[in-house]
């Protein structure tokens, strides 16, 4: 059990520090958006599977009512090889940290869940007030109906929940082409697709609860910009790098998007990528990537379960 735990804790250290730090500094997650996504979520899941295993381990050192139901299928070798009549008291105390940890995490992802809910509730009641229904025919889009919003500020944004809502002011609507329009549209429908609101919550429940952590602040820091180069990717599939950047351009140069001094630097980048769009990587580099990532979560499981494996064996 010693060993398993300190294996467990060697790669939660390493995924949650260095390996974060060197992916901000890499440059291919600019040129593939959705693998970097898919990184980041593998990590994060890496580190929870690390702290999950190694506190049903602990927990089952030192209690012993739950040893008895975690291993009871378990033939008297296999609990043999695992060592848990002994815990010592280090393995105590990082079982307490690591449940309060656990309950932290609970505690903050209820937190987002139902901060999110209220504000999308709020969100929605004023949305009602504003804007009357549309006819029926003229409502529905690929994914959900559209509202028309009457103000003079240009913007448009998608709104999950049920039902989802994509939602444009007729400022962006006397400000955009149709080329233009359609180009923010399949961006707003592209964060819809791949549920990105979602990843938006959990990296933001994560870097709440464990502000100190680098691999759930850089997680937050990423996901809110991945996300939104992942939809440009999906625009401008659909209607080119230069339809989008002007669309891009159009929403946002009220606010200043060019400006150096811009608070919004994103969105600068963002206009920059589309312009001078990167090239992407290989497929077969994207495989390979996106394969190694997906393989990285089962370290903690073959950490655990291989003394058992073992025993059998």
């Amino acid at each position: 059990m010693t060993l398993c735990l300190l294996l467990l804790s060697t790669v939660a250290l390493a995924a949650a520090v260095p390996v974060p730090r060197a992916l901000t500094r890499a440059a291919w997650p600019e040129r593939e958006p959705v693998v970097a996504l898919w990184v980041w979520q593998c990590l994060v899941a890496t580190v929870l599977l690390c702290c999950l295993t190694a506190l049903v381990l602990g927990t089952a050192a030192v209690f012993h009512t739950v040893r008895d139901h975690v291993f009871a299928p378990a033939p008297p070798a296999v609990t043999a090889a695992y060592d848990l009549s002994a815990a010592p008291v280090w393995a105590v105390a990082s079982t307490l940290l690591l449940a309060a940890g656990a309950a932290w995490t609970t505690a903050m992802l209820a937190r987002e869940l139902v901060e999110t809910r209220r504000r999308r509730g709020a969100a929605r009641a004023q949305l009602r007030e504003r804007a009357p229904d549309l006819p029926p025919g003229l409502g529905t889009l690929e994914r959900g109906p559209l509202l028309v919003l009457e103000d003079e500020y240009p913007d448009a944004w998608w709104m999950p929940g049920s039902p989802p809502q994509l939602i444009v002011t007729t400022g962006a609507l006397h400000r955009l082409t149709d080329h233009q329009l359609d180009a923010v549209l399949t961006h707003e429908r592209g964060h819809a697709r791949a549920r990105h609101d979602w990843l938006l919550h959990l990296s933001t429940a994560l870097a709440t609860g464990f502000p100190r952590v680098p691999l759930f602040a850089h997680f937050c820091d990423q996901t809110h910009r991945l996300v939104e180069l992942a939809a440009d990717d999906t625009a401008s599939r659909r209607c080119g790098h230069l339809t989008t950047a002007l669309a891009l351009i159009s929403l946002n140069q009220h606010r200043g998007v060019l400006s150096c001094a811009s608070s919004r630097r994103l969105l600068g980048e963002r206009v920059d990528r589309l312009l001078e769009p990167p090239p992407r990587l290989l497929r077969r580099q994207r495989a390979l990537t996106s394969a190694t990532a997906a393989l990285v979560p089962l370290l903690p499981l073959l950490i655990v379960f291989g003394p058992g494996l073992s025993a059998l064996a």
